[in-house]
């Protein structure tokens, strides 16, 4: 039995980790951290998880809740992860950080970035990028993990095979990316309301937005050189999905045969990456509620680019789903285990 804490229970996140956790057997769910509503049982929260989670929310002391747990995951503001750990919490147990505090190497991009300054800058180099597609077996043996965003796992994953393969100029890629308005977490903000979002979409972080330098940073280890990139993120009035085109330049002729088999060779062991087939474009009604991303591409001749899309749920493979991905791999469980949910179709 593993036994987990979840700090920031309360966000969109945090309550994606206890239904997806709830359905298993070989977890048992401690206790459910919470800022805004401590002493408040989580099902007053949730209505959803009434008769479910008998529970209260306990304040997020980590220091002092530690001893209970195998895994703690956090899924709190930029920050908070980085004012709570420390390495005795880290000799005890495991630690699953879905903030951005520990995704960045280089703390002074992060600091720029997030506009904070980082309070436990030496744990960043040990942490591992929780992507499980391409560190696997970094993530076996770590004791913290940056779960990545949800922008950057749709956007590398979609770019990768083609950027691993050197079709592609690294310095022509633009990624165009829309989201669900869950995207932007639980708390109340006029923009996210329901009349500003209906009916109306719109651009946001334009040349600015914090995913950049994690998306950078990422297809650069890839590429094997420093990538600059443009990323332009688009809110859609939708409450969860993530649809990401993205266009570089092609540095040789290609089939569309050779590319196909590039990417299926690239994901043919993996569970949650679907290539799809000639000409099907993915949908975000497609992967809804699951842990699968679906990625294809298209050539187009005339501009010699390739366009390369992927579309997946932003709560589930974008956050909570990854990160139990990660806990499954820590722990030695097979990876796909409480994961296999079928995308529901109709939304």
């Amino acid at each position: 039995m593993i036994r987990v804490g979840i700090i920031g229970s309360t966000g969109y996140a945090g309550s994606e980790l206890v239904r997806l956790l709830l359905q298993r057997s070989d977890v048992k769910i401690v206790w459910y951290g919470s800022h805004s509503y401590i002493g408040k049982k989580y099902a007053d929260v949730y209505r959803n998880f009434f008769k479910l989670v008998d529970a209260e929310c306990l304040e997020d002391n980590l220091e002092e809740l530690i001893a209970q747990v195998d895994v703690v995951f956090t899924a709190t503001p930029q920050g908070l992860c980085a004012e709570l750990i420390s390495e005795n919490v880290l000799q005890k147990i495991k630690v699953i950080d879905l903030s951005a505090d520990f995704r960045i190497k280089d703390v002074k991009t992060y600091e720029h970035w997030y506009g904070i300054e980082h309070k436990s800058p030496q744990f960043i180099e040990e942490a591992v990028y929780g992507l499980c597609e391409i560190n696997r077996e970094k993530v076996k043996n770590a004791r913290l993990i940056a779960n990545p965003g949800c922008y950057p796992t749709c956007s590398i994953l979609s770019i990768q095979p083609a950027l691993k393969a050197g079709l592609i100029n690294p310095s022509s890629i633009i990624i165009d990316a829309k989201s669900g308005t869950t995207g932007a977490g639980r708390g109340a903000k006029v923009q996210n309301l329901y009349c500003e979002v209906n009916e109306s979409i719109k651009a946001y972080g334009v040349t600015n937005h914090r995913h950049t330098p994690e998306i950078e940073e990422q297809l650069g280890y890839i590429a094997g050189q420093e990538i600059r990139l443009n990323f332009t993120p688009h809110l859609v009035p939708m409450n969860r999905g993530i649809l990401i085109t993205a266009y570089a330049d092609l540095l040789r002729p290609v089939s569309y045969e050779e590319v196909k088999t590039i990417y299926d060779n690239c994901y043919k062991n993996e569970r949650f990456v679907r290539v799809l087939d000639k000409d099907v474009c993915p949908e975000t009604h497609n992967v809804h509620g699951s842990n699968y991303v679906d990625v294809n591409f298209k050539l187009d001749e005339r501009t010699n680019r390739i366009i390369m899309m992927g579309a997946m749920d932003n709560l589930v493979k974008g956050a909570a789903g990854q990160a139990i991905q990660n806990m499954n791999i820590m722990f030695g469980l097979p990876e796909e285990t409480g994961l296999l949910q079928v995308p529901m179709f109709p939304c």
